[in-house]
């Protein structure tokens, strides 16, 4: 199938951007901002959405790039990562900023797609386009990071735990764009893990969870934070775990207790061709339990 006729723009700077959608969202017509495309296309080419007027802000360097370092002396926390809402996923994988200050963003690239799709598919294209199977918005809400959206009103900074609000859809307005990412810096006896199960490498996930872990000088978990995705219309935060978890001594943990509290109370679990709700729950359970695993493994200097 081919995308239905839409009128098509491409600025060249940010400015000239949120002045068109602010022009369009005046007007009242459907624009699409476009960003890599490896979301936004297919889904344009068998007609699940149609908007009249598509934005291409792939020319806009301003919004590349990754800024900030690791974290601090004596491994304190140490403020934010940018990255800019262009910056490919390739590029954000091969980084050492982001492997020094964001390891989980960097370890999730590679079950992203395939590489061409990593060269041309962006961050904010994916945070955006807000796929519930999706690696990066589950990594966005697992490191609490703060989504910048620009509009010709001004711009603004949206939590990631209030940014996704359902399948393909966020708290972004019609006239905004996102246009960076802010990840605070872990410091400390820190770990991180990304787990999935897919039919095929490059498939989106059929059940998959991160992990972030920080031990304190007495062993025990001083924070965590574990994020599940595949299993809801949005990357889900498993708060009930998370308790648990926070203040345990480290070598007390049960990975498998706490990946089936994860998924012991969670509502709306999809069930398709690729797999029963009840399938994705036991999983997405094993996902939590080896993603804990490693991320523990880590912050106590093990080899995972």
């Amino acid at each position: 199938m081919k995308p239905s006729a839409f009128e098509y723009h491409a600025p060249s700077s940010l400015g000239e951007a949120v002045a068109l959608l602010a022009e369009l969202e005046d007007a009242n017509a459907e624009a699409k901002v476009l960003a890599g495309g490896q979301s936004l296309i297919p889904v344009l080419a068998m007609r699940l959405a149609a908007f009249d007027h598509l934005v291409d802000i792939g020319r806009i360097t301003e919004l590349e790039g990754v800024s900030g370092t690791g974290p601090g002396d004596a491994g304190q926390d140490s403020g934010y990562l940018e990255v800019g809402a262009g910056t490919t996923q390739a590029v954000i994988g091969s980084d050492p900023a982001v492997r020094a200050g964001a390891p989980l963003l960097a370890r999730a690239v590679p079950l992203i797609a395939h590489f061409q799709v990593r060269n041309r598919g962006t961050i904010g294209g994916s945070v955006a386009h807000a796929d519930p199977s999706a690696e990066s918005p589950a990594v966005v809400l697992a490191l609490d990071a703060e989504i910048e959206a620009a509009s010709a009103r001004g711009t603004r900074r949206i939590p990631a735990a209030d940014f996704f609000l359902g399948v393909w859809s966020t708290a972004l307005e019609r006239d905004e764009l996102l246009t960076r990412i802010l990840f605070p810096v872990w410091g400390g006896r820190r770990g991180f893990a990304i787990r999935e199960i897919a039919r095929r490498h490059g498939d989106f996930a059929v059940a998959g969870a991160t992990a972030c872990v920080q031990l304190d000088d007495q062993d025990r978990i001083a924070r965590c934070a574990v994020t599940l995705f595949g299993v809801g219309s949005t990357p889900i935060r498993a708060a009930a775990a998370e308790a648990g978890l926070v203040g345990a001594a480290a070598s007390d943990v049960n990975p498998d207790e706490a990946g089936r509290t994860a998924l012991a109370e969670l509502d709306g679990v999809p069930s398709d061709l690729h797999g029963t709700a009840d399938y994705r729950r036991k999983v997405g359970a094993v996902m939590v339990a080896r993603a804990l695993t490693a991320a523990l493994r880590e912050a106590r200097g093990e080899s995972c």
